[in-house]
């Protein structure tokens, strides 16, 4: 069996990995709270590693976004935020250090089929395009939740929150400093 040709492959990647050059120059605004930068480290090299998300929908405190892994525990960033569960964000323009947590598979389900009522068509693409079997006019929301809560073959949710202030690391004052 032939693979893709090079060519074809990083044409691709450069496709998937675009939305990271543009939060990069400070376009992440373009997006508004549809996509998030993910930054994570590697479990094995321990450098920082970059992913753009489609947002699912918000989290319970303010600043906290659920986001889906579309290949499952086989992806390569949720294997690395389960690993080390420290991250970065960044929705449109603003940025936040905090935690990632894969969520329950009840509640990962629950969430996935609510963003599947919300944005049926969006929800309908994600799953053409990660060849998922996700059939029906309107959406089936017992197909989204079973698909949601199926960590090991489906589309487990993460929650990303932010550090709460009092976990952060201290920040210089801005402006001037008295001399």
């Amino acid at each position: 069996m032939r693979t893709a040709d090079p060519a074809r492959r990083r044409l691709s990647r450069a496709l998937v990995r675009a939305p990271i050059l543009v939060y990069r120059c400070g376009f992440g605004w373009i997006f508004g709270r549809r996509l998030v930068l993910l930054t994570h480290v590697g479990r094995r090299t321990g450098r920082p590693r970059h992913v753009v998300l489609e947002v699912v929908g918000q989290g319970p405190v303010t600043g906290s976004y659920v986001v889906a892994s579309g290949y499952g525990s086989r992806a390569q960033w949720f294997r690395n935020v389960v690993a080390h569960p420290e991250v970065s964000y960044q929705v449109g323009a603003r940025r936040r250090d905090g935690w990632a947590y894969p969520l329950p598979s009840a509640e990962s389900g629950r969430r996935l089929a609510d963003y599947a009522r919300r944005r049926p068509r969006t929800a309908a693409a994600l799953m053409r395009m990660l060849d998922r079997d996700v059939d029906g006019s309107p959406p089936d929301p017992e197909a989204y939740e079973r698909l949601g809560a199926d960590h090991e073959h489906g589309v487990p949710l993460v929650l990303l929150a932010p550090t709460p202030p009092s976990e952060r690391e201290p920040r210089p004052p801005r402006g001037r400093t008295p001399s």
